[in-house]
């Protein structure tokens, strides 16, 4: 871990975002990549109001906000990743979209680095099999948002290597984060268990149980839930709960990790959530 100095995160979204920040404030070297430079130029300014805001909060010096944006460089030119010594995917919760990524930094990296996917659900075994390097590919899959939330599922594929792991978990520290060690399944452990709730969350208001705001308020109130599966839901992002419950199916092969036709239906409208404006919830844009 003490070699590694630069490192690539893929995908500029919310997740990369959130990665690239805390690696920078972290003393990192930071090389943010997406296809579009409109997305990485949002992330960078959404970094640095996030940076912003810790240091208004006294978490940050702000001198330490400087130093910090000063260790991101932006790109769009996958080929420019080469000086990277660990990497971080971060794009959408789809295969093909992965493979296609994991396979060019499996050319363009050095062949020491560690190839890692933030992947919610998806197998890291069968992403480590589009490489030539399977021992050195694991999954770092942070939570939203990734400058607050302590949690780091580490999780081995068949292939991984003990030297990988052990790199990962001791990353994950110097972060400042917790890592917990998971082995390679559908879902892993959080999305394995949170997807079905917020799916039959979904049902509860398909079938007229109760509306959204019921639903929230019985897991705020009655299990002290910080907010509702519906709110989490919006949160998330819809679409990517459908994924995630159809990665689930396809991996377990149980109907019960089927999506709720009102999540299906809702995706199709362009209700995704706080993204889209409209959810379960609206939201100002």
């Amino acid at each position: 871990m003490s070699d590694i100095k630069t490192v690539a995160v893929l995908g500029a979204g919310t997740m990369g975002s959130g990665i690239a920040h805390v690696f920078a404030r972290s003393g990192f070297n930071v090389l943010l990549c997406d296809i579009d430079q409109r997305l990485v130029e949002s992330a960078l300014t959404k970094i640095r109001t996030n940076l912003g805001r810790e240091a208004a909060k006294g978490k940050l010096a702000e001198s330490d906000v400087e130093a910090a944006l000063a260790r991101i460089t932006t790109t769009t030119d996958r080929e420019s990743l080469s000086a990277a010594g660990f990497a971080v995917e971060a794009a959408s919760e789809r295969f093909d979209i992965k493979t296609d990524i994991f396979r060019a930094l499996d050319r363009i990296l050095p062949a020491d680095a560690i190839l890692a996917t933030n992947t919610s659900s998806i197998s890291i075994t069968k992403l480590a099999a589009q490489t030539t390097r399977p021992a050195q590919v694991i999954g770092m899959h942070f939570f939203n948002p990734v400058p607050v939330m302590q949690l780091v599922e580490v999780i081995r594929g068949m292939a991984t290597s003990d030297a990988t792991f052990s790199t990962v978990r001791d990353l994950s520290v110097k972060l400042g984060k917790t890592p917990v060690e998971v082995n390679d399944a559908p879902g892993f452990v959080s999305n394995r268990v949170l997807m079905p709730l917020i799916n039959e969350a979904a049902y509860a208001v398909m079938e007229g149980v109760a509306t959204p705001q019921a639903v929230d308020e019985v897991f705020k109130l009655g299990m002290a839930h910080p907010m509702g599966p519906l709110t989490l839901a919006d949160f998330i992002g819809l679409d990517v709960c459908v994924d995630i419950m159809r990665v689930l199916y396809d991996g377990l092969g149980n109907p019960k990790y089927n999506p709720c036709p009102l999540l299906v239906r809702m995706v199709d409208a362009g209700w995704l959530g706080r993204k889209s404006g409209k959810g379960f919830y609206t939201y100002e844009k």
